[in-house]
């Protein structure tokens, strides 16, 4: 697989954002349910120009999601994805919005 198959977007959210501020190296990016450690590891030191220590994943199982509409009760489910969770070498940083 290719850097950009692997990484499919970083995960910019509160949580994230605070813990980013309690651990500068941290990053978390939504990644390919079929990509491992390594690959994760190799696609942002080639993204990004870093080097990445650790490498954690987690599978995120999909939330149950309901409305109530004109037509009754709508039910549905989230979508379920990998999450990655990267912690760079001491002082290194990514900069996300660099390019806006």
């Amino acid at each position: 697989m290719k850097e950009k198959d692997i990484i499919l977007s970083p995960i910019i959210s509160e949580k994230m954002t605070a813990i980013t501020e309690q651990t500068p190296e941290r990053y978390a990016f939504r990644v390919s349910p079929r990509a491992n450690k390594i690959e994760i590891k190799r696609a942002v030191e080639a993204l990004y120009n870093v080097k990445v220590v650790d490498v954690n994943t987690l599978n995120v199982t999909p939330t149950v999601k309901s409305r109530y509409t004109r037509h009754g009760m709508v039910s549905g489910r989230a979508a379920a994805y990998k999450k990655a969770v990267v912690t760079l070498q001491k002082g290194q940083v990514i900069d996300f919005f660099s390019s806006i």
